[in-house]
């Protein structure tokens, strides 16, 4: 599951741009800041990390299925 922090993202677009599947697009309401900022089509994204690897922000981060939801970690 991919989750874009609307308080460090800008919009700039690297992680939409990097994506191999595709995943990301750019949402039709701006954030707090002003921007349009990511949102995923989640049948298509494969939590590969790559916009997590490549926002120059930190504003995006991967958390794995097995790991949400279960408390122990």
């Amino acid at each position: 599951m991919v989750t874009v922090d609307g308080k460090y993202c800008k919009g700039c677009g690297i992680c939409i741009r990097f994506c191999p599947k595709h995943a990301l697009q750019f949402s039709k309401e701006v954030n707090s800041r002003g921007f349009y900022t990511p949102c995923v089509i989640a049948e298509q994204c494969t939590d590969c990390g790559q916009c997590e690897l490549f926002c120059p922000d930190f504003a995006i981060f991967v958390v794995e299925e097995e790991k949400r939801g279960s408390g122990n970690e």
